[in-house]
């Protein structure tokens, strides 16, 4: 299997400062070969550069520019592979006939990650082995202390250093990771997802949602008025413009922390406890998307309620429970320990009577109540949604049509 595993840096305050440096050259890099390309492209010759000739280019660029040559030559590929990919989704977006969102250029607060594509190729992990603290080896940074908080398995094939606000990460992606199978249960169980509770199971339990965004509102809200105070395009900002804008990271951070850990605790949780775990295929982008306008026909330039007031706050609500961030950590962790999760087709989970099979728009009275119009059974909406995707899913395992 392959795993990533991330863990806390304790840089020195000389090695934050090369850290920078490192973040800020290779963002440079970027930008100039982005701009190399859209040269090429509107000179009348309409030239395509590809990543062999930029790659080509770097032993000279390093010869020259003494910042791009204290650097890992492999990690400048990295980041001129990282605009490749840019290139290559924009151009395949444009087939597609979807927004085409050219590759832009990055600023210094918006290049936040480098990669090193092999240990050992100007990166080491556990570069001081014989020392009881585990440290990384960069080139140009120097052996930086890492918070291992728990044991690294498999082969290490690349390593990256992220910036997240004020704090840094190194991110160890893993191939030929072991198994680590649990003892069978026995159990089957389906999950449906909500707003109001993170999902509801087969068996009527309930798994409470804390909406971490919705606790942090209100001074996240304070904390964007005052820097929406601030100018927002400027070559310089102020010290209390600085501390504005670094409120709202902190307070993003929090919010997404405490999400990825209650997210992390209950999937954990369910594998334990059963062997096979069956949810809904939910596509979360398009249930997130913008009500469409509606053009008031009789009057020009005008248009009709849509209730796009109601459609966003039920959005904020989706993207605060995160689905899709839940979904992805279950089914990692029940690889990890050999369960088995089967997505199912989510049309009708909810407005199909599990006792007599009549599926109803009208069998959903509320948000939280279903009622059969044909037989008159009633039931908690998300425990019934549980139910039927429990039932599709045996019919998967049943090898059914």
């Amino acid at each position: 299997m392959k795993r990533a595993y991330k863990f806390l840096l304790r840089p020195t305050v000389r090695q934050e400062q090369a850290l920078r440096s490192m973040l800020k050259d290779h963002c440079t890099l970027y930008n100039a070969a982005l701009q190399e390309r859209r040269d090429a492209y509107r000179h009348p010759s309409k030239t395509s550069i590809t990543y062999g000739q930029q790659s080509a280019q770097l032993k000279e660029i390093r010869s020259l520019d003494s910042d791009q040559g204290r650097w890992s030559f492999s990690s400048q590929q990295a980041t001129l592979r990282r605009l490749n990919k840019a290139f290559a989704a924009f151009f395949r977006r444009v087939k597609n006939g979807e927004r085409p969102g050219y590759p832009r250029f990055k600023g210094t607060g918006y290049f936040d990650t480098v990669e090193f594509p092999k240990d050992g190729d100007g990166c080491r992990w556990n570069s001081t082995p014989h020392d009881g603290q585990v440290r990384v080896r960069l080139q140009g940074v120097g052996h930086v202390r890492v918070h291992q908080h728990r044991p690294v398995k498999g082969r290490v094939k690349t390593i990256s250093v992220k910036r997240e606000g004020r704090r840094w990460y190194l991110i160890l992606a893993c191939d030929d990771v072991p198994a680590d199978p649990l003892p069978a249960t026995g159990s089957v169980i389906g999950i449906d997802m909500g707003t109001v509770h993170l999902f509801t199971d087969s068996n009527g339990n309930h798994a409470a949602n804390p909406c971490f965004l919705e606790r942090c509102a209100a001074e996240l809200t304070v904390a964007q008025r005052h820097l929406d105070t601030f100018p927002k395009h400027t070559k310089q900002r102020s010290k209390r413009h600085r501390a504005a804008a670094r409120k709202v990271t902190e307070l993003h951070a929090k919010i997404r922390r405490r999400r990825l850990d209650h997210h992390h605790k209950q999937a954990l949780e369910l594998v334990r406890q059963h062997d096979v775990i069956a949810h809904e295929k939910l596509n979360t982008v398009g249930l997130t998307k913008r009500s469409a306008p509606q053009p008031d026909p009789e009057h020009e330039g005008a248009y009709l309620p849509n209730g796009a007031a109601a459609k966003a706050g039920r959005n904020r609500n989706i993207m605060d429970a995160a689905w899709g961030l839940f979904l992805g950590i279950l089914a990692n962790k029940a690889e990890s320990a050999g369960r088995r999760v089967i997505p199912v087709d989510a049309r009708n989970t909810s407005r199909t009577c599990p006792e007599c099979g009549h599926v109803a728009k009208e069998n959903r009275t509320t948000q939280a109540t279903f009622e059969c119009v044909s037989c008159g059974f009633a039931a908690n909406a998300d425990h019934v949604g549980a139910r039927n995707v429990l039932h599709r899913a045996g019919l998967v395992l049943c090898g059914a049509p």
